[in-house]
């Protein structure tokens, strides 16, 4: 009997650990920040045939999240001639894509310096 009434005592203490540790984003609804990087990276993925490289901003807004990643549009030899991309992202709260649009295309070995017009 003694046996039978500590597991219950666990068992109602694992449920009150798990309890506190879990996030509040999580307990209403909202995925954790990571998950909102992550579905973005591969929803954009998806719908352009491009692998993301690179997560370059990141930040939430009043209508979800927005995020700006960079992919790889054409490999070039050597590879600092390739051509890179940098698409802002838009998400909802729940994090499922609602736009994207390429912002800035560029030789992956350029400084961001380099593409303004006006520059030396």
């Amino acid at each position: 009997m003694t046996n039978t009434h500590d597991t219950s005592q666990t068992h109602d203490s694992r449920q009150e650990r798990n309890r506190d540790n879990e996030p509040d984003a999580t307990a209403k609804g909202r995925p954790k920040p990571m998950e909102v990087l992550r579905q973005a990276r591969t929803q954009l993925a998806e719908l352009t045939g491009m692998a993301a490289e690179s997560v370059s901003s990141f930040e939430q807004t009043e209508d979800g999240w927005a995020v700006e990643i960079e992919v790889l549009e054409l490999a070039r030899v050597p590879d600092t001639m390739s051509l890179m991309a940098s698409y802002q992202v838009e998400l909802d709260p729940q994090g499922q894509l609602t736009g994207y649009r390429r912002v800035r295309r560029y030789e992956r070995g350029r400084a961001d310096g380099a593409h303004r017009s006006g520059g030396r």
